[in-house]
Parts: C-alpha cells; sequence; structure tokens
C-alpha cells in the first residue's frame, strides 16, 4: 500500500522548521559536515554527528550545542555497512528516532587516469557512494513516513573538472544516480524523500588548499563569479531535509553560482 507524504500546514516561516527532529549528519567533524550540523540545530533539531575522529565531532558537537539542538556525537566508518547499522542504533538509543539523514560523509583524490592506483580509486567510491548508500539503507529502514535524506553530490557529478579527478567526479555523478533511484524506490512507498544537493566549490579549508590554476577555472565558468559560502550551503540543506520542499523528490538542486547551467 502506498505511503504519501503529507501535505504541510501552518505559516511560510514555519515550513522551515525542523523542531522535534532528529538528524544524523555524515563527515560532521568539519568543513560543510559542521556547518550543516549547526544549521539543523538552529532549525530546530536535535543532532548526532558521525565522523572517523572523535575529537572533531566532540568540538562540533558542543557547536550544535550552543546552537540550541540536543547532540551526540559517534565515530563510525561508513564504509562498514555494519558501523552504519551502529550507528542508527545509537541513534535511536539517545532520540528514539531518526527523521533526516545528511550524507555527507566524502573525500576526494586528484590523479591522472592513467596513473591511478587501484586502491585510491577505490577509497574515494566507496567512502563517496558505498558509504552513503549504506547509510541510506540503515536509515530507511526505521523512519517514518515525512523523513528525508539528503545526499551531497558535487557540481563536479554534473559538469567537467579542472583537475583531473576522475574517482570523485563519477562517484558524485553516481550519487546523483542513486538520489534518484532511492527517490523513486522510498517516496511514495515508505513517504521517505531523497534529494541531492550539489555544491560549487565553498569557502573551506579544504578548497583553501586547491591549486590557483583549478580557481581561476572554476571562477571564469561561474556566472556569478565567486565562491559559495557555509550560510548558502546550509540554506539549501535545510530546505530540502524539512516540510519546506514536502512536493521534492528525486532531485539535486545545484548550488554552484550557476556554473552547471551556464
Amino acid at each position: 500500500m502506498d505511503t504519501p507524504t503529507t501535505p504541510p500546514t501552518g505559516s511560510l516561516l514555519d515550513l522551515f522548521r525542523l523542531d522535534g527532529r532528529v538528524a544524523i549528519v555524515t563527515g560532521a567533524g568539519s568543513g560543510l559536515g559542521a556547518g550543516f550540523a549547526r544549521a539543523l540545530a538552529e532549525s530546530g533539531a536535535d543532532v548526532v554527528l558521525a565522523g572517523r575522529r572523535a575529537e572533531p565531532l566532540r568540538s562540533a558537537a558542543a557547536q550544535v550545542r550552543a546552537a540550541g539542538g540536543r547532540a551526540l556525537d559517534v565515530t563510525a566508518d561508513v564504509t562498514d555497512p555494519g558501523a552504519c547499522h551502529d550507528l542508527v542504533r545509537a541513534t535511536l538509543d539517545e532520540f528514539d528516532r531518526v527523521d533526516i539523514l545528511v550524507n555527507n560523509a566524502g573525500v576526494t583524490h586528484a590523479a591522472p587516469a592513467t596513473r591511478e592506483l587501484p586502491e585510491d580509486f577505490r577509497a574515494v567510491v566507496d567512502v563517496n557512494l558505498l558509504g552513503s548508500y549504506w547509510m541510506a539503507q540503515a536509515c530507511a529502514r526505521v523512519m517514518q513516513p515525512g523523513s528525508s535524506i539528503v545526499n551531497v553530490a558535487s557540481m563536479l557529478g554534473l559538469v567537467k573538472s579542472a583537475l583531473p579527478q576522475a574517482a570523485y567526479s563519477s562517484s558524485k555523478a553516481a550519487i546523483i544516480g542513486l538520489t534518484r533511484d532511492l527517490a523513486n524506490q522510498w517516496s511514495g512507498r515508505k513517504g521517505i524523500r531523497v534529494n541531492a544537493i550539489a555544491p560549487g566549490f565553498v569557502e573551506t579549508d579544504m578548497v583553501a588548499h586547491l591549486p590557483e590554476a583549478a580557481m581561476a577555472d572554476f571562477l571564469r565558468g561561474c556566472p556569478l563569479g565567486r565562491m559559495g559560502t557555509q550560510r548558502e550551503m546550509d540554506a539549501a540543506l535545510v530546505f530540502l531535509a524539512g516540510p519546506s520542499a514536502s512536493y521534492i523528490t528525486g532531485s539535486t538542486l545545484a548550488v554552484d553560482g550557476g556554473t552547471s547551467g551556464h
């Protein structure tokens, strides 16, 4: 029997509130993930922060609490399906529900395709694609109708890269395909919406280490002519995660200054 999502009611601003909801954010110790966790807390959610390194997670969890949300930090490796199951179980033990999953954990690698080592290519796909799938699978087993999954893709899943990044680009393109398929499977039957955001270059520590030539290439192809900010990514995430996007599923929202549409 189909389980359609329920159209929202209430004021417009209320559609962007996440009060009473519980979110899991992977790769939450730093960068976009830490920012996403804070943004969800600012919108009213309680947040479970997951990642491989304990100390950055503790610091990010403290910021979630400062933003008004309850927080739980859990060290977990998303490439291990068992660890993903344990993360969901820890969330249920602490908060008794899972409403939002943000599949943010990701790694990158740049190497010419003829010289890229098999283990390096597999490592990127293992985290970016398979890790997202194992987490989505574990969460979907316990999520209730009205829940939401937001996968973090990249503009490099939509457009060419200035760097030789076959592993990263293909893994992010695969995330977009995964998003469509899971939305098709789960949105009607389970009432779980599945969408993705595709950020462009964002002002984070990771981007600060990119070669100047790569940044110049991006800026030439970006109609807005600048990098994005954490808050601009936060706004897109909160929009897709909650009732504000209740009639959107299977979509990828490019937040890249117009680069992918240029």
